[in-house]
């Protein structure tokens, strides 16, 4: 295994490229109502992302053929994005993206509301969301790699939601997916101690029924096995002497997570 500490240089260029997917999340969640095209939300992430003379990090990555992953309902991630395929109301759905600046990646994703959706399904996508600030509260030197991996995993069971397992998170810098893996779940090993410098995608992805998934026959799409719901939440972030700095928001500073999501609701 071979982790990259990057250098203030390339530091400095991926603030840029997280901060640049930051802003085309923004605009994409504006852009999410019931009847839009997934085609559409893709086309719309693949302009503002060139507009700001990046590369979308995942067109025709491995032969994805898309620059936005659009994942509806059931599907966790990798869904292909089709004129056919309309949001409909109620829906929830997951957008994954990445940007290339100046040769590094930035990789983040969020799970929205169309229009209004299920209590359960909000409580969903906050608890995913959740789940990764509990993991990044370990994401300090010293610690070691499954000591983040836990803490999601931890968060997102006691409200008896799937952990997936079949899918990870990942370095990332001047390639999309580098050392090391990230699970969302625990390992028997601690895995790497982590370093200032370090770069991780760290994405939970949570079922609110079991975690087992399955491929479609379009060898991307992964769906939970018994067709409950799925959420997403990723962002890149960079291990510093003081704890994470998350590069794909746009809050002030990026350290501060969010509230405590309570058990009831």
């Amino acid at each position: 295994m071979s982790v990259t500490i990057k250098s203030t240089r390339e530091i400095d260029l991926m603030r840029e490229a997280g901060r640049i997917l930051a802003i085309t999340h923004e605009e994409l969640a504006k852009a999410v109502r019931p009847g839009i095209s997934t085609m559409d939300i893709d086309r719309l992430g693949e302009e503002i992302i060139r507009s700001y003379g990046c590369i979308p990090s995942f067109k025709n990555y491995n032969g994805y053929p898309a620059s936005i992953c659009v994942s509806v309902n059931d599907e966790v991630v990798h869904g292909i994005p089709s004129k056919k395929r309309i949001l409909q109301e109620g829906d929830i759905v997951s957008l994954d993206a990445g940007v290339i600046y100046k040769g590094f990646h930035s990789d983040a994703a969020r799970t929205h509301a169309v229009g209004e959706i299920s209590q359960e399904a909000e409580k969903l996508i906050e608890v995913t969301r959740q789940s990764f600030f509990e993991g990044i509260k370990y994401a300090k030197p010293g610690n070691h790699l499954n000591d983040i991996s836990s803490a999601i995993a931890a968060y997102a069971e006691k409200f008896g939601y799937g952990v997936v397992r079949d899918l990870v998170g990942h370095g990332i810098g001047s390639h999309l997916h580098e050392d090391p893996e990230i699970p969302n779940f625990p390992q028997r090993r601690k895995g790497i101690k982590l370093q200032a410098g370090m770069t991780l995608a760290i994405e939970p992805m949570i079922n609110a029924g079991r975690l087992d998934v399955e491929w479609l026959d379009d060898d991307w799409t992964v769906v939970t096995e018994d067709g409950s719901l799925s959420a997403h939440y990723e962002n890149t972030i960079l291990i510093c002497d003081d704890g994470p700095e998350i590069l794909s928001m746009l809050s002030s500073d990026g350290k501060s997570p969010s509230p405590a999501f309570g058990e009831k609701g």
